[in-house]
């Protein structure tokens, strides 16, 4: 029989030294930075009830959940995603909360990706979620300014921003003569830009101005002349309202600067479903996959009897953290600033004044060795270059390396 003692599970790994101080570094950013808006932080189970992330928005694939039994029997899963299990929290404990609530998380989060390699399976994320208030417009510009602040306290030069809207995707797809399965399969071909497949698939179903336009959803992606491009293969009053809306958004977002950094993209299809009308992702340089997704979710909190317009996005801190580390901008593991040896005898004395030393604010290490000389081969092979000896009578001496 083989043993998995040793090994960590696909899609997981140890974090080591400098790589616990860079994700710590990010979490803090981020909590700063959500804090300053006025978010405050809440924290939902990281187990939750299967049923939670089944229903008519909340449509995760079982197969990427990883499930359990709890003591009745009852099927529950590790949490897959935040958002609903705040979006519960709200309906719920804070039934009775003023609104807008401005919340902020910092939590993993756990789904099978066996056939996505190089996906990690738990992920740890922080974000915030923005429910209630009158002004969707207002809420809508809010999140997106903060998720520009997030990307460009990472990297201020180079970061980007994708812009989109479900709703384009929505409205076409259920112009399709055709069940929620094709749809769904649609989606995913969209999402990963799979064109031949797509293609196959649509002539399948008919040749006529969705599927064209369908077919070239992947594609439309670049500045503001993206929108004229959608309005060209496809339009309604609807559609026409929801380009409108998207390009008063891109062209917002340009006055403040950063024109340059932002694009749209009409191909961000998420595969959680209960998104609504605008959806966003952020990028950073060297990093092969979107470090920070969101969009308007008005309709999820409505699923647990609190209909209310929404918004938000997440941070995955991991891949944040690995991009700090490349560019060498992690925090430094710090040595000790010292190393207190406590002679025969003086074992317990040394400790209390190694205790005296870290309450002034230094880094110590209490050594762990029976002699001197054995505390000084260990001081200079770790770079440390000051040992503080305590012998009887609480007597010290400090010796430089």
């Amino acid at each position: 029989m083989k043993r998995y003692d040793l090994i960590t599970p696909e899609g997981t790994r140890d974090l080591l030294f400098t790589e616990c101080l860079a994700r710590r570094a990010v979490e803090q950013k981020l909590k700063d930075l959500f804090t300053g808006f006025g978010y405050s932080e809440v924290v939902t189970p990281g187990i939750e009830f299967y049923d939670l992330f089944i229903g008519s928005s909340r449509n995760f694939q079982q197969e990427r959940l990883y499930k359990l039994v709890d003591s009745k029997g009852r099927l529950i899963t590790l949490r897959p995603d935040s958002t609903i299990p705040i979006a519960r929290l709200v309906a719920t404990r804070l039934s009775n909360a003023k609104l807008p609530l401005r919340l902020y998380y910092n939590q993993n989060t756990f789904e099978n990706n066996a056939l996505l390699k190089g996906r990690s399976d738990e992920i740890s994320q922080a974000g915030i979620e923005l429910m209630g208030g009158e002004n969707t417009e207002h809420a809508d510009f809010e999140a997106l300014c903060i998720a520009v602040d997030a990307l460009e306290s990472f990297d201020n030069e180079n970061f980007r921003l994708e812009i989109g809207h479900i709703g384009y995707f929505k409205e076409l797809v259920a112009k399709l003569d055709v069940d929620d399965s094709v749809r769904e399969e649609i989606r995913l071909l969209i999402s990963t830009k799979n064109y031949p497949a797509l293609n196959d698939l649509l002539d399948g179903i008919g040749d006529n101005q969705i599927t064209k336009a369908l077919k070239h959803l992947p594609g439309l992606f670049g500045g503001v002349e993206v929108i004229d491009k959608a309005a060209k293969l496809f339009t309604d009053d609807n559609i026409s309202q929801i380009l409108k809306y998207l390009r008063d958004v891109y062209e917002r977002l340009s006055s403040l600067g950063y024109g340059e950094k932002v694009s749209i993209d009409l191909g961000i299809v998420s595969h959680t479903d209960y998104y609504t009308g605008i959806v966003f992702k952020g990028y950073l340089t060297g990093v092969g996959q979107s470090v920070l997704k969101g969009g308007r979710y008005d309709k999820l909190l409505g699923e647990f009897g609190k209909p209310c317009a929404a918004i938000g996005f997440a941070v995955n801190c991991d891949l944040v953290a690995e991009c700090s580390i490349k560019k060498d901008n992690a925090p430094k593991h710090k040595l000790p600033d010292c190393i207190v040896f406590g002679e025969n005898g003086c074992v317990v004395e040394a400790m209390a004044f190694g205790q005296k030393l870290v309450n002034d604010g230094m880094t110590i290490e209490n050594s762990l060795f029976d002699t001197l000389q054995e505390t000084k081969e260990y001081a200079i092979d770790k770079g440390i270059n000051k040992i503080y000896v305590v012998g009887a009578n609480n007597g010290v001496d400090e010796i430089a390396l």
